[in-house]
């Protein structure tokens, strides 16, 4: 994989201009794409901007999100050709940083369940997860060294675990989502994909120019928490194995790490983060939903009709539950800095016909908070599984900090 704070070392000491930093990109591209798959379109000929922290850095733009200079098209035949006018908020921030748009990445139909025809490159029989296919494959392929994904369920971590890259869902709203094909108001959260918890944390510093969200030079030894979040399922045993040998190392390292159980009430919101999800997906996608009912993606639209009878009442009841569980969170952080879970039920599915269970992932979507993927393990058939560091909403920098504590304690064993 390429390595984004390397590659900004390089320019920065002069070693590599930002111009042979893109033509590294587009070569990789050029030699992996044409099997993994994980574009829908991009530019062939790239250059660098002159300035900026992200400098020579090819990130792929996940294809919900708006680009003036692509087209964006959904994963849908309801939007092939379409071409938006402005970038979105979240695309106009890293070109405004100097980082180089090398093209859109592939998406399950409007980021829901229709899953692409992109590879795992870790093991092509495999899938690489959803949504965010394209964006995780193109990293883990080491053809660019950032890309940007979206998560409404786990469509941020769950693909990064299954390919075996680092990624960040930030807290919510962090990013702004301003350009960003809706599904569901209270969950779409912009996250990122890099090669390491380093990368991540240069990146999103760069885009959203806050420079708190640094690696610092020192890491503070974290108090975590392990979660197992029993209400989601019994994990296969790579994941299993992939929390102990992380909390394991973790701990070797000098942190504090010891078990947590979570209150009922966040078995009640795990329950209803469909209800949430599913009812604000029906106003926005009202309009595709209702005039071109035929042509939207089979999955998608058999869950739309399986949903459409869900009244403003349970969606009322659901955010009740949603506002008492978050208050809940932010108490439990007051005796650990992290939780750290299951980033999936296991490795990646063999097929491309299912992106994989986002059971793991979905409550902390809904409770806003940061996480972060660190890979952990890698199962039988080269497949590899993460482990997601959580930590309290608005702490982006204290999750990346505790995530990189736990990169570099699986890196020493």
């Amino acid at each position: 994989m390429m390595s984004l704070a390397e590659l900004q070392r390089r320019i920065d000491h002069g070693d590599l201009s930002a111009d042979e930093a893109i033509a590294r990109s587009c070569e990789a591209t050029d030699e992996h794409d044409k099997t993994i798959g994980a574009f829908v379109c991009r530019v062939k000929d790239a250059h660098a901007a002159s300035t900026g922290p992200l400098r020579g850095i090819a990130v792929g733009i996940k294809d919900i999100i708006d680009t003036s200079d692509f087209p964006t098209e959904m994963g849908s035949a309801i939007y092939r050709g379409w071409r938006p006018r402005a970038d979105a908020s979240v695309v106009a921030m890293l070109k405004q940083a100097g980082a180089t748009i090398l093209g859109k990445t592939t998406t399950t139909a409007f980021a829901s369940r229709d899953p692409t025809a992109t590879l795992n490159p870790r093991n092509p029989a495999h899938t690489p997860g959803g949504s965010s296919s394209g964006s995780a494959a193109a990293v883990a392929a080491g053809m660019i060294p950032l890309a940007l994904g979206t998560q409404t369920g786990g469509s941020v971590i769950r693909p990064a675990s299954f390919c075996g890259v680092a990624a960040i869902k930030p807290s919510f709203a962090l990013l702004p989502t301003v350009g960003v094909k809706c599904y569901s108001w209270t969950l779409d959260t912009v996250g990122l994909f890099a090669a390491s918890v380093e990368d991540l944390a240069h990146g999103l510093a760069a885009m959203s120019n806050r420079p708190e969200l640094r690696p610092r030079a020192a890491l503070e030894t974290p108090r975590i928490g392990v979660v197992t979040q029993d209400f989601a399922g019994a994990p296969d045993a790579a994941s299993g194995e992939a929390l102990r040998i992380a909390g394991g190392a973790a701990e070797r390292a000098g942190a504090s790490v010891r078990a947590v159980t979570l209150p009922e009430i966040f078995a009640q919101a795990w329950r209803i983060h469909p209800t949430v999800m599913e009812f604000e997906a029906h106003q926005a996608l009202a309009w595709e939903y209702r005039t071109h009912h035929d042509a939207m993606p089979p999955l998608l639209r058999a869950k739309l009709d399986e949903t459409v009878g869900l009244l403003p009442a349970e969606y009322d009841e659901a955010r009740g539950i949603v506002g008492r569980a978050r208050a809940a969170l932010a108490c439990l952080f007051d005796d650990v800095d992290v939780l750290l879970t299951f980033s999936a039920p296991g490795a990646a599915p063999k097929g491309l016909d299912w992106t994989g269970d986002p059971s793991f992932n979905r409550l902390w979507t809904l409770m806003g908070v940061p996480c972060v993927n660190v890979p952990a393990y890698v199962a039988e058939g080269r497949l590899p599984v993460g482990v997601q560091v959580i930590a309290r909403f608005g702490d982006d920098a204290g999750a990346l900090e505790a995530a990189r504590f736990v990169e570099e304690a699986l890196t020493r064993g």
